[in-house]
């Protein structure tokens, strides 16, 4: 019976860049919806509210 953890490592070697690539997306789209966060929650209170401080 062949070693489970040698086929495994070998076979997650064969992978190359893919767990590399997918956890760069990942970082990527999370950080894209951060942004978007951030500049879009100035503009919450920026609405046809702002005319009763006058």
């Amino acid at each position: 019976m062949p070693d489970t953890a040698a086929l495994l490592a070998a076979a997650s070697e064969q992978q190359g860049l893919g767990n590399t690539l997918r956890i760069l997306l990942i970082a990527l789209i999370a950080g894209a919806a951060l942004l978007a966060w951030f500049l879009l929650r100035g503009y919450r209170g920026n609405g046809a509210d702002d005319h009763d401080n006058d």
